[in-house]
């Protein structure tokens, strides 16, 4: 993990985000530094899911500022498209082309975004597939792939593009329980390469044993931040503790 005293990869710094009369985000501050993994937890509704959206820009912020690598993205003039092409944000509805097959989804963006030329984008691509047990899977179509296949396809499709910031949306919850290994296992080796991600989550375990930070956040708000075994096994806030203790109570950490 990279010091404080070096420029972030992201930061957000006070930021707030409304939709209507609702206050989704009320002052965000976060530092995410290079190869760092740092994950989002909280109740439904907290703001995790919008916190990713504004970072990639998909939601416009009211106030404060986001940076990447010490640029501020939300700057008036800014080239959207040019920052989205240095991170990727993956849902937890896999999104794909139902009438491309596997190859073709992955090798989409490299190809029409990037400028990357067909060989070397499916060169690629298929490299990617293969490490992550979808080599077979390059020449089928979605529907025929399984909904772990289907996310793990779309997390390639992500990498192809070779992010600086990955951005990791619940990419379980829609999974059947079976399932959500095999598409951890896949962050799990994201995080070994040294993959600077952010990741909004509900399965703790996974977070206990992944991330070096976790936040928790509270009506749009960080309420507290710090390495998972401090955060998950001694917090220090009365609301954390509700929180992993109905957790707890479901058998989930």
């Amino acid at each position: 993990m990279t010091g404080d005293h070096a420029v972030a990869r992201l930061r957000l710094d006070g930021v707030h985000k409304r939709f209507g009369a609702k206050v989704v985000l009320e002052g965000i501050d976060l530092v995410v530094h290079e190869h760092e993994v740092v994950c989002l937890i909280g109740p439904s509704g907290c703001g995790k899911s919008t916190l990713l959206r504004c970072v990639d820009l998909l939601e416009r912020i009211d106030r404060g500022r986001i940076l990447l690598d010490g640029r501020d993205i939300t700057a008036r003039g800014i080239d959207t498209n040019a920052v989205r092409k240095r991170m990727a944000i993956v849902f937890q509805s896999f999104n794909l082309f139902p009438h491309l097959s596997v190859l073709d989804n992955v090798t989409l963006a490299p190809r029409k975004a990037h400028g990357v030329r067909r060989s070397q984008a499916e060169a690629k691509a298929r490299d990617l597939l293969g490490r992550f047990g979808l080599a077979d899977k390059a020449d089928e179509y979605p529907e025929r792939l399984s909904g772990g296949q289907q996310q793990r396809a779309a997390i390639v499709r992500a990498l192809t593009i070779d992010p600086d910031l990955l951005l990791l949306d619940e990419v379980t919850s829609a999974l059947d329980p079976e399932l959500v290994g095999e598409v951890l296992a896949v962050i799990r080796e994201l995080a070994r390469s040294g993959m600077t991600m952010v990741l909004a989550t509900h399965e703790m375990g996974f977070a206990r044993d992944v991330a070096d930070r976790v936040c928790f956040l509270h009506e749009g708000r960080v309420l507290e931040s710090g390495p998972p075994a401090q955060v998950l096994r001694d917090p220090t806030q009365e609301r954390t503790r509700q929180f992993l203790s109905r957790i707890i109570d479901a058998g989930r950490l």
